[in-house]
């Protein structure tokens, strides 16, 4: 029987949005929890119909979510993971998000981050049949003008867009003042390559608009002929994002206008003492507009839990989060998928008398977690190892009345050192569950006289947040 409590956690993620992991599609919600350890983790997952549970090892996180500003461990869902994922259910297996963006992909991303939703007024190609899986995608972006078909009556949607030509297709939905000279801008301080004179310009716009800030492979940006399909969402993400700074509404989308909502959370979550489906409230502090209706400044936001990572050594913790309904009255509705940005604007602390009182608790809970899971690792250890041990005494037997002393000699020596590696393994466990306890203890009284250093991590009552769609 192999060692469950060494299951390796390296594919495990925080499912929540812009690198390399955001193609791929976590199902379920995790949550883990500290085990500090001297000598390294050691991890236990369990696992459930929808969550998966781990103790200790590495916690891989990925960009799939979004930090909410000023909160860097605080997170949630992100509009660039969504994207990927809408682009992998509809194209299958083959979809690779590190690829160049294609045509069709590109007409997805841009009528998806700007409602481009007008299919009344369909423009027919040879190349796009009936029922093309981008179709009505398509007919938006031709009928908002972001994109146009070719002379020939092709769309050609397999073909990939160079990076010239996304940045001119983006430039046209922004008005930012830039110079008219013919030298290629630079960006991370290296000249753009691949840029023809026809599209110095938009590239120009582009850059001094910032929305190219912390885009996935900036260096591929500067080097490549192409961006990847991640890429591309990312920079119409970050438009919707930067939409007012980059004055959209002189572009070609004049009525088009991100969603924000202005909310103050009336609960406490903390990558502390939170746990996955927990339920939060809060009351929006400015009227807010969605699906037609005008919901006023008071209206309840209710949200959950989706994920947490407890604090431990050189780690605050996390905890993910996603914002389900607004309601006013009879009146609900359902949030956005895609959520673009999410800021803290006010940042609070419970006050003293609230952290003393919820410090024996918090306390003892993280005492009596460390204590349980050391215990349960060391029942773990010998339960193994005696299976080994008994094992290589039963072959010793074994292999005298098969008259094979040399093998009866090598289970002896193998028996032996299941026995000290077991011991080594118990002694380990007893000094790493000590100090794992100590240091809960100390974190503990920590957090009681200075809060702040845990505030990335916890989103707290009074604070209020702005979230955009």
């Amino acid at each position: 029987m192999k060692k469950f409590n060494q299951i390796l956690t390296t594919a495990i993620v925080l499912c929540t949005v812009s690198t390399s992991a955001l193609a791929h599609d976590c199902a379920k919600k995790v949550e883990t929890y500290a085990h500090p350890g001297m000598f390294g983790s050691q991890a236990q997952e369990m696992t459930t119909a929808d969550s998966t549970y781990i103790t200790g090892g590495k916690i891989l996180k990925t960009h799939n979510r979004i930090g909410i500003t000023n909160k860097d461990n605080a997170y949630v869902d992100s509009w660039v993971k969504d994207m990927m994922g809408l682009l992998k259910s509809k194209e299958g297996k083959g979809f690779n998000s590190k690829m160049p963006v294609l045509r069709s992909e590109l007409a997805v991303i841009l009528s998806e981050g700007f409602n481009l939703k007008d299919t009344k007024v369909k423009k027919t190609y040879k190349d796009i049949p009936q029922n093309y899986w981008a179709e009505d995608w398509i007919t938006g972006a031709l009928n908002a003008g972001v994109m146009i078909g070719y002379p020939d009556n092709k769309f050609r949607p397999d073909q990939p867009v160079t990076k010239a030509e996304v940045f001119a297709t983006l430039a046209q939905l922004m008005n930012v003042p830039i110079d008219r000279s013919l030298i290629i801008p630079e960006f991370n301080n290296k000249e753009i390559k691949y840029i023809p004179q026809w599209a110095i310009a938009p590239t120009k716009e582009v850059v001094k608009s910032n929305i190219m800030e912390d885009v996935p492979n900036p260096d591929k940006v500067n080097n490549d002929e192409y961006l990847s399909k991640e890429q591309v969402a990312y920079l119409v993400g970050s438009m919707k994002k930067h939409w007012n700074e980059i004055n959209g509404k002189a572009g070609l989308l004049k009525n088009y206008c991100p969603t924000a909502f202005n909310i103050k959370l009336i609960d406490r979550l903390s990558a502390r003492q939170s746990n996955i489906g927990d339920k939060f409230r809060a009351k929006t502090t400015k009227e807010v507009t969605l699906d037609g209706y005008t919901f006023p400044a008071g209206s309840l936001v209710r949200g959950e839990v989706v994920g947490v990572e407890r604090p431990g050594i050189k780690k605050t913790g996390s905890v993910k989060v996603k914002f389900i309904e607004i309601k006013d009255g009879s009146q609900c509705k359902k949030f956005p998928e895609k959520l673009t940005q999410a800021q803290a604007t006010m940042m609070k602390n419970p006050n003293f008398i609230a952290r003393l009182l919820g410090f024996p608790f918090s306390g003892s809970a993280r005492v009596i977690g460390v204590a349980g899971r050391t215990v349960g690792a060391g029942v773990n250890v010998i339960a193994d190892g005696s299976e080994q041990f008994i094992d290589n005494v039963s072959n010793v037997f074994v292999d005298l009345a098969s008259l094979q002393p040399a093998s009866s000699a090598r289970n002896i020596g193998n028996a032996g050192v299941t026995f000290g590696k077991g011991i080594f393994d118990i002694c380990k466990l007893a000094v790493t569950g000590t100090f794992g306890i100590v240091y809960e203890l100390t974190d503990e009284i920590r957090y009681l006289i200075v809060p702040q250093y845990a505030n990335s991590s916890s989103l707290n009552p009074g604070e209020e947040l702005t979230i955009m769609f």
